[in-house]
């Protein structure tokens, strides 16, 4: 049984959209398959119209696709289990916060603005057929130091992108990982008030 044949969907206790309950972060991408451009470019575009304070975007991203020059630097700076997995993947994405501006002001919000980018990436490219895992175990020097990004520009997280592969070449360890039931604690827990 592939990953393709798993159902991942979440025990929600509340309804939530369909797109938001069968999303999830799998480890098993098919490293036969390229990415599907159409699918890729829409998944940006929602990124792209993700809310911004101010409406400033402050969000670049690298896009690496599997066999690429821009690809093999992306993977060569992975870490740990990740280099186990990820590389197998049609794209890496590297989500970028444009952290201060071009006058070196402080941008408190980019951070926050960029996870939104990427969650309507993350949220598109499921409702296209594609799967996405993002992960923060990478060296962000060295993605600013291959790319040369000015110091502004600050390497967050790298988001695997692609269809799903067979859950049973993974390692024993992430494979257990990959079929393991999803869990969230519950909303109460997650409320500081609610009055």
């Amino acid at each position: 049984m592939g990953a393709a044949t798993l159902d991942q969907s979440a025990t929600t206790d509340h309804p939530i959209l369909d797109v938001l309950v069968e999303r999830w972060s799998p480890r098993a991408y098919d490293a036969a398959v390229a990415i599907d451009e159409q699918k890729l470019n829409s998944s940006l575009e929602a990124a792209r119209w993700s809310p911004s304070a101010m409406n400033v975007q402050p969000w670049r991203f690298i896009v690496a696709r599997r066999g690429t020059a821009t690809h093999a630097a992306v993977v060569d700076t992975l870490m740990g289990f990740n280099q186990a997995w990820a590389p197998n993947a049609s794209a890496l994405i590297v989500a970028i916060a444009e952290a201060k501006n071009e006058a070196g002001d402080e941008q408190p919000w980019a951070f926050y603005d960029l996870g939104q980018a990427m969650a309507h990436f993350s949220v598109q490219a499921h409702a296209e057929g594609l799967h996405v895992h993002q992960m923060a175990g990478f060296d962000k020097e060295a993605i600013s130091a291959h790319f040369g990004l000015d110091e502004r520009f600050v390497p967050f997280t790298i988001t695997a992108v692609g269809d799903f592969g067979d859950h049973n070449e993974l390692p024993e360890g992430l494979r257990e990982r990959e079929t393991a039931p999803r869990t969230r604690r519950p909303i109460a827990e997650s409320l500081v008030a609610n009055d």
